[in-house]
């Protein structure tokens, strides 16, 4: 199925809006990012800077597939950065944006 990785319980979609979850701040990392979840108290490291950027401007565009491509992300790394962002997903560092 195009545009949909199904990895647990979190799916992340192409035409999905996301955002950085509110309790989570980022500090920025020679090697990318450390995000803290100030309610699970949990501490992620976004190990590339491209990740971050991807983080970052989640909740500036309509969807994930204008974010992927603002941050200039090219298409066949796509399924890799879902990936991610479903394991960051999981571990309520981003979330699902509601309008």
């Amino acid at each position: 199925m195009r545009g949909l990785l199904i990895l647990g319980a979190d799916v992340i979609a192409l035409h999905g809006a996301y955002e950085l979850h509110p309790q989570v701040a980022l500090r920025p990392e020679p090697f990318g990012a450390l995000a803290y979840h100030y309610g699970t108290r949990r501490l992620v490291f976004l190990r590339k800077p491209e990740i971050v950027a991807v983080v970052k401007g989640l909740a500036s565009h309509g969807d994930l597939t204008e974010t992927l491509v603002a941050c200039g992300i090219a298409e066949q790394r796509w399924p890799t950065f879902i990936k991610a962002l479903e394991n960051l997903a999981s571990s309520e560092i981003i979330r699902a944006r509601t309008c």
